[in-house]
């Protein structure tokens, strides 16, 4: 037992005294923590939650356009800023000036593009139901196009999305105006209220529902993301630390005068491993206390425990153990401080970029989604996305279990090789 206390403590004694290493372990993660969060947060907002800055100039003279406005504002998706007196060449650099990110341009001649095409479809229909004798073609104007200006920042996917709405409200103006001129044709009157009604209100309803394995509804959030990856990142950071540790005993011969010694070369590793991956999990204790407590004091959403405490506590230890078990590796595989410290922070931003740290793997090319299977990051990433957001159980967690489990056994055996070949141990 005092041989346990006495190497537990030297290996404690190093790890304090590694100012460096400590920083990057507990430092960086609140600091990326924090400014990741608040920065996905925000534009989580602009998408799901606040209403978009939009700018309108409405050159229209009808009622079609000042009705496709007033869809516009009474849609709460957008808050309109209008400009009527602006011309359209001058659009551009007031949208810029004014810091918009959208703006739309609706031109004069509108609204009669827009009923000249609704008789040209009553007249065809009329005509098809042979309730209209064959006459002279209906002069047909040209259809009027909307002209939708975005900032050159702005993703591609999103400008979609803005104009599929503004599309679908299109929609429903030409539709409404086509029946209006067909019950117009056919001298029935205005449109009866209960058309009007059933066309407006009796639509499709597209129910959003969580795919979880529970019955929660946790709503997916920067925080969910945010917290657990950058955990898992500096996790894997201890490299610096304990990599370049077991280089400089290696170089300085500490490891051959421990074979001198009435101890176990063993218990010398089982140490450190012990020290650091209590260092893990303070880690998580760290990131996670402060995803519960404070990122709510300053706005950003609340972390939420998984409510299956013994798999998130196996997920917790399994990931430490992965990040330990790498930095042995990097350390017996490194002849100098340098190449553990530059090869090994490498290599885990590397690892973070293709295991969904940076991004989420959904978004990347299929090629890229094949190579982050063979990420370790993202194999921790993945078992904390399964308890946190899709309430899962252990049968859920068997490939992330599986592969961190070959991940930690392949490290551990590498690096004994490695040492042993160097007759170390």
């Amino acid at each position: 037992m005092f041989k346990i206390f006495s190497s537990v403590r030297k290996e404690f004694l190093l790890l304090v005294s590694d100012k460096v290493g400590l920083a990057l372990m507990f430092v960086m993660p609140l600091l990326l923590v924090f400014i990741i969060t608040i920065i996905q947060d925000s534009a989580y907002k602009i998408v799901n939650e606040n209403e978009i800055p939009m700018l309108v100039v409405n050159h229209d003279e009808g009622r079609q356009g000042a009705e496709l406005l007033n869809l516009l504002i009474t849609s709460r998706l957008f808050k309109i800023d209008t400009l009527n007196n602006l011309p359209e060449s001058a659009l551009k650099k007031e949208l810029l000036a004014r810091g918009k990110m959208i703006a739309l341009y609706i031109p004069s001649g509108f609204s009669a593009g827009l009923e000249s095409n609704a008789g040209e479809v009553s007249h065809i229909m009329m005509k098809d139901l042979g309730l209209e004798q064959d006459s002279a073609q209906i002069k047909m104007e040209k259809m009027p196009a909307l002209s939708f200006y975005h900032d050159p920042v702005l993703q591609e996917n999103y400008s979609a999305s803005i104009t599929g709405v503004i599309d679908s409200y299109m929609g429903m103006i030409e539709k409404s105006m086509m029946i209006e001129r067909i019950y117009s044709d056919m001298d029935l009157g205005a449109k009866s209220d209960k058309l009007n009604a059933k066309m407006t209100t009796n639509r499709v309803r597209i129910n959003q529902i969580i795919a979880s394995n529970n019955n929660s509804a946790v709503i997916p959030n920067s925080t969910q993301h945010n917290v657990p990856a950058w955990t898992i990142f500096a996790m894997f950071f201890m490299v610096v630390s304990l990599g370049s540790n077991i280089v400089k005993e290696r170089v300085n011969g500490s490891f051959l005068r421990l074979k001198t010694m009435p101890t176990s070369f063993m218990l010398v590793m089982f140490s450190k491993m012990a020290i650091y991956v209590i260092v893990a999990i303070l880690q998580v204790a760290l990131t996670f206390s402060v995803g519960v407590w404070i990122l709510p004091k300053i706005g950003l959403p609340e972390l939420t425990i998984p409510t299956n405490f013994p798999a998130f506590a196996a997920v917790v230890l399994i990931s430490s153990l992965a990040a330990v078990s790498y930095a042995l590796l990097i350390g017996a595989l490194a002849h100098t401080q340098e190449q553990a410290n530059g090869f090994g922070a490498i290599s885990i931003i590397i690892f973070g970029a293709i295991g969904g740290i940076l991004v989420p793997t959904f978004v990347m090319p299929e090629f890229m989604q094949f190579a982050s299977n063979f990420s370790p990051l993202h194999w921790c990433l993945e078992g904390f996305y399964i308890l946190f957001l899709k309430g899962g159980s252990w049968h859920e967690l068997r490939w992330v279990m599986l592969f961190l489990g070959v991940f930690i056994l392949i490290c551990q055996l590498c690096t004994y090789i490695k040492l042993r070949i160097e007759k170390i141990i």
